[in-house]
């Protein structure tokens, strides 16, 4: 992300956020890897990648291990697609390392090996869709594009429409709001985009809002309405235990750490239930996380 400052003179929105939101980032805003110059573009895709659905302290320790081993695309790029998802660890979600290998080839191929600058360019490449190639355009470039993630999309949802939560995908709406909000400055644009993110994540969560700390408390239209509980459709959880999510989850960790393939007799003890360990490691297949070797063995992918 780029080191640019808020300037005094920047135009505030309609609703007066920008100047207390950026304001409160400069003084707050968390020391992480992704955000100091050295990172780079390339340092700001992969935890971009990381960072879905996933929190910041479990992205942490895999991220410096990642950008250690691959500084830069090229270098992940030259690597089997199976090592990415080895290197991956349990951050759950694996199928974005292998997008993220993905990603890496395309850029050494088509791009030098730099990560392209242009929103249109990043948007083309495999494994990035419209939030993060504008949260790498934004972050990375300091370019001027809306960033609309979970933390963003709750901030203006309590602040400007007053309810509780956003919807449960994002819609129209949300997204002329946040075209709405975007500064007009590119610079202040992205400083935005970062400090609206970092309130969500820090002061204005999804259990525990902290008005007190909030910069824009006397602007905040769900506060002032008396927060309001929420009145849409229920709120998705995130159940893991007994899911085919983590049956795949250990399916992957037993081929992780192997260094041949593996047979079949050690995957079945991973599980008991046969009917969903078999619909587990068929959908790892199928999504290119594991290989099926004629010998009935399997092993992280090769190409």
């Amino acid at each position: 992300m780029t080191a640019t400052t808020h300037t005094p003179e920047a135009v505030d929105s309609p609703h007066g956020l920008h100047t207390p939101v950026i304001a409160w980032f400069d003084a707050h805003a968390r020391d992480l890897p992704w955000r100091r110059p050295e990172a780079g573009p390339w340092g700001v895709m992969v935890s971009e990648f990381m960072l879905q659905q996933t929190p910041v302290n479990r992205v942490l320790p895999v991220y410096e291990h990642w950008m250690a081993r691959w500084p830069r695309p090229a270098d992940l790029a030259a690597e089997a697609p199976g090592e990415a998802v080895r290197a991956w660890g349990r951050l759950g979600y694996p199928r974005r390392a292998l997008r993220l290998h993905g990603a890496a080839v395309a850029i050494k191929e088509r791009h030098g090996g730099d990560v392209p600058t242009q929103h249109a360019q990043l948007l083309a490449l495999p494994g990035i869709g419209e939030y993060t190639a504008a949260a790498v355009a934004s972050f990375a470039y300091g370019q001027r594009h809306p960033v609309l993630d979970t933390n963003v999309r709750r901030v203006f949802a309590r602040a400007v429409t007053g309810v509780q939560y956003p919807p449960n995908a994002t819609t129209a709406a949300e997204r002329r709001l946040a075209r709405e909000l975007l500064p007009e400055d590119e610079a202040t644009a992205a400083r935005w985009a970062a400090a609206s993110m970092e309130l969500g994540a820090l002061v204005c969560s999804a259990k525990n809002e902290e008005c007190g700390r909030c910069p824009i408390a006397a602007q905040c239209a769900w506060r002032q309405a008396g927060k309001p509980a929420h009145q849409g459709p229920a709120r998705r959880g995130q159940t893991y235990a007994g899911t085919d999510r983590q049956v795949r989850g250990k399916l992957l960790a037993v081929l992780r750490e192997a260094v041949a393939p593996v047979p079949q007799s050690v995957l079945d003890r991973v599980w008991d239930e046969p009917v969903q360990r078999a619909r587990a490691l068929d959908g790892l297949v199928a999504d290119g996380l594991v290989e099926p070797l004629p010998s009935g063995e399997y092993r992280l992918p090769l190409t």
